[in-house]
This record gives structure tokens, sequence and C-alpha cells, in this order.
């Protein structure tokens, strides 16, 4: 069948057996990882085909609803990959999204005049880069830059975090978008600065330190193609640093990494890679019954699986953040 079409692309939303794991995953809920592996596996026979058939989407008006998508060198079929990537986003109803992987700028551009009532930043010099999608009804874009540019950085950076400040709902939030060094071996190796794992800690610790001095007292929220496990052991957790300051930073995510492998955001390998990541100042939000996260199960309800959506859009499922909004 592939990706669904003849459906309002306003108004298409995912289905039940979607709507039921994005709350089976609330952190209010309590659900255990194999409750939100059945939910989102939904009955027998559910099947794509059902999309549409809810009122219920991932995205709602009251919360701001953030998507991270390794979108896999964009577009890696042509047209095909563009006309599914609009039909996915406008189905998902996110806030914004941070893309990475974009490695045709024309190409995104173009789409970005093909989604009315949304705008599109893409300003990166580097292979495959980075980019925001957001919508204009409901964010205001303050600024968008990139920080760590100097070759000095390019180690632990191989492409520079893009920073975008912004507004919703008459709140101020910093969304940092990722792409980290892939690959290793899974263990950290501090004697060669060129390791792997050693690459990511890095970058996460410059993350880190560029959040505590300009961002202290900010709603940030960091995300992307982290590329490594959140569940690594200390020693060779290249998280260690955020990890070890819980009442500073947490992964929205984590249960997703500790759960079943079927809700992970990289099937085909399979692991987790792709996290988002919020500071304190979040925590309320976060915790409230109508907050979410999800690794969005976007190859069964756009398309008839993995394999039709691995080779249309991208080798990552897309990771949502349902966020509250409290005082």
């Amino acid at each position: 069948m592939g990706y669904l079409w003849g459906v309002d692309i306003r108004t298409r939303t995912l289905n039940a057996a979607v709507w039921v794991a994005l709350n089976a995953v609330g952190l209010g809920c309590g659900a255990s990882p194999s409750d939100v592996e059945s939910a989102a596996n939904g009955p027998s026979g559910d099947t794509a085909s059902s999309a549409g058939q809810s009122d219920f989407g991932f995205g709602t008006h009251d919360t701001l609803d953030v998507v991270t998508w390794n979108i896999e060198e964009f577009p890696k079929n042509g047209q095909a990959t563009v006309d599914a990537v609009i039909d996915i986003l406008n189905g998902l109803d996110a806030d914004i999204v941070a893309l990475q992987e974009i490695s045709d700028v024309a190409s995104f551009e173009r789409m970005v005049d093909q989604m009315p009532g949304w705008a599109g930043y893409v300003d990166s010099e580097w292979y495959a880069g980075l980019a925001y999608l957001y919508r204009t009804d409901t964010i205001e874009a303050d600024s968008n830059y990139e920080i760590y540019t100097t070759e000095a950085y390019w180690r632990p950076f191989p492409r520079s975090p893009q920073v975008m400040e912004f507004r919703f709902g008459g709140h101020d939030f910093v969304v940092i978008n990722n792409h980290f060094k892939c690959c290793g071996d899974g263990l950290l190796g501090p004697d060669n600065p060129w390791d792997e794992e050693t690459r990511r800690r890095d970058a996460t610790d410059l993350l880190k330190a560029y959040i505590d001095i300009h961002f202290d007292h900010r709603s940030v929220i960091v995300l992307g193609d982290l590329n490594d496990s959140l569940t690594d052991p200390t020693p060779n957790n290249v998280f260690a640093s955020v990890l070890n300051e819980p009442d500073r930073y947490r992964f929205t995510d984590m249960g997703i990494a500790e759960g079943a492998r079927s809700g992970w955001s990289f099937p085909s390998y399979p692991s987790h890679l792709d996290h988002i990541l919020i500071s304190s100042g979040l925590f309320d939000g976060f915790d409230h019954e109508d907050s979410s996260v999800l690794s969005l199960p976007v190859d069964d309800v756009f398309f008839d699986g993995w394999q039709s959506y691995e080779r249309t859009v991208s080798d990552h499922r897309p990771v949502g953040l349902r966020m509250a909004i409290t005082e």
C-alpha cells in the first residue's frame, strides 16, 4: 500500500494503537516496557490502513510537541521521499522538528515551499547537515545559529550543534540540534582522542558546559542522533556528565532505552540512538500527566512496514516529545 494518500493532511492523525502508546509512556502512567511494547504493537491484525480512524494524533493544541528525526541522506529516494516526509509531518502535527542528514539543501527548501504554515531553517556547511522545521502559528523563532564552529572543535563535533531560541505559548525555550560521530566499539578510549566514544563523550561534556554557562536558567532541549546508548555502564557511558547530574538534566527517552527493542529508534541494528535531553526548567512539564515521549512508529502507521519506510525515507524512526507547559 505504501504511504497513505487521499486524506486531508491538516487533519490526518495517528491510529488508536499509537495514541494508546503515547499515553502509556507518559510519566504519570507508570507503564512498564512490556506495556508500552504491547500498546505500540496494537491488537493482532492492526495495520497502517487504520491511520486516520482516530481523532487523536501525536501533537496537541496545549502541549509543546518536539520531534528529532535522522532523515538519512535526505532525500534518499527523490520526490517520493519529499512527498512521504510532508505526509508524515502533517500527520504527526508536531510544533518543531529537528532534522539530521540534510544532504540536498535545495530539495529541503523546495519541500518547505510545499508546506503551507511551516517554516524551515538550514544553514550548515557540513555534509548531511542539520535543519529545523516549525509551525509558524505556534512557534516564534527568535534566532538560529551554530556553536562550536571553529577547527578546534571539529574532532568532537563533525557537525556543529545548531541552536534555535524560540517562544511557544508565551514561554521562552532553547533547542539544540545535534548529530554526533557514529560507530565505535562501545568502549571509551581515553588515551585516543579520535576514538569514536571519546569524541561523543567530549561533545556531551562541551554541550553541558555551554548550557551551564549560557543557558543556566533557561528551558533547554538537547536532541538529535547522538549515536550512542544511554544505558552503557558508567565507565563507558558517553553521557555520564549529564547522567551524573539528575537534578539538572534528564533524558526524557530513558524509558525507551531501557525498554523493549521494538520501541527503539534504530531498528536495523537494533539500538536506540536518538535522544531528547531536557534541563531542570522543564522537569515539571515533563512530569505532567499530559506529557509523553515515544519512538514514533511511522513505519507502521504511514507505510506497510519497516522495509517500505526504510527504502523511501530513513533507517531511523523519529522520536517525539509531547510536553505540557507549566507555569
